[in-house]
């Protein structure tokens, strides 16, 4: 049996950008992909901490270090630039293989950069 497990989680980003007249997706500055382990075109749950929408996309790279996150076409409309979201990926894997996994959480600043502790 296969059960669905929190992969990455890139938790209260800033939204930098609505880019309506796009294909559609979210662009995610590389550097913060890299941190959350997200890999280009990987489908991602949005939850807008301003005001509740859901959306289910996928990853485009941003410019690495610009702390771009820019919703694309259709979910531009689901959010504002400054709403905090939640970038949320899954993975599949047994149950045994769950019960082992640790996944990849990231707590960005304030301007969607990352913070060395």
């Amino acid at each position: 049996m296969f059960v669905t497990i929190l992969k990455s989680k890139l938790h209260r980003v800033k939204v930098t950008q609505a880019e309506l007249n796009y294909v559609g997706s979210i662009t995610i500055d590389e550097d913060l992909m890299d941190a959350a382990n997200l890999l280009e075109n990987e489908q991602v749950h949005i939850v807008n901490n301003n005001n509740g929408e859901r959306l289910v996309t996928y990853v485009i790279k941003g410019e690495r270090g610009s702390g771009i996150i820019c919703l694309n076409g259709a979910a531009a409309r689901r959010a504002q630039v400054g709403d905090i979201i939640i970038i949320i990926a899954y993975a599949m894997m047994t149950t045994e293989e769950a019960q082992g996994f640790k996944p990849t959480v990231v707590f960005p600043n304030d301007n969607n950069r990352l913070v060395i502790w």
